[in-house]
């Protein structure tokens, strides 16, 4: 998710975030780790976070907010993530097996224009539920648990939907959708 992608400013960043870990070349819509079902990680401990870092440093360099893993190649069910909050905070984190959660009947729809760093520079307008938690483990495998309203809830649902296969332009009519991706310079 690129920064600003949401109508917001830029995120901000600490330096030590920005130290940390290897910066991959993000996927690009289209290849085949994006459109398939992430694996569910089982194995916690130095790899993962390492794997975590990195995908913070590719985050980072790239402007974004939030980044799943298969969005740097790696077929496993993490993401990271590094929004403004609501209240003018930063919220920053990561979630390993992911599961999302929407109140039923209390979440009002918001439509917005979402990007995503695998559809380089286009935008497109989502409606999804405006509050949003997400349940999971962290790298050493201790429960986690992230709620979150406006650009967190947004990107907990993007990202979460990377895992599952998904990318935004996939919740587009097929018209719509193509006209994103020619205007981005990928086949679809």
């Amino acid at each position: 998710m690129p920064q600003g992608g949401y109508g917001t400013g830029p995120s901000q960043v600490t330096s030590v975030a920005r130290a940390a870990g290897t910066v991959h070349p993000i996927t690009w819509y289209g290849q085949a780790v994006l459109h398939q079902r992430c694996v569910p990680v089982s194995s916690f401990g130095a790899g993962l976070a390492a794997l975590v870092e990195d995908m913070f440093a590719s985050m980072y360099a790239a402007g974004g907010v939030g980044l799943a893993a298969n969005q740097i190649g790696a077929g496993l069910r993490v993401f990271v993530y590094d929004c403004p909050g609501t209240a003018g905070d930063r919220q920053a984190g990561h979630v390993v097996n992911p599961v999302l959660r929407i109140p039923s009947g209390l979440a009002p729809l918001v439509s917005e224009a979402e990007g995503c760093l695998s559809v380089p520079g286009q935008h497109a307008e989502v409606s999804r539920p405006a509050v949003a938690t997400v349940t999971g483990l962290d790298w050493r495998g201790r429960p986690v648990a992230v709620t979150g309203t406006g650009l967190l809830a947004r990107c907990l649902q993007h990202e979460t939907d990377h895992l599952d296969g998904v990318v935004y332009l996939d919740r587009l009519p097929a018209a719509e959708r193509a006209a994103v991706l020619a205007a981005a310079g990928i086949g679809s």
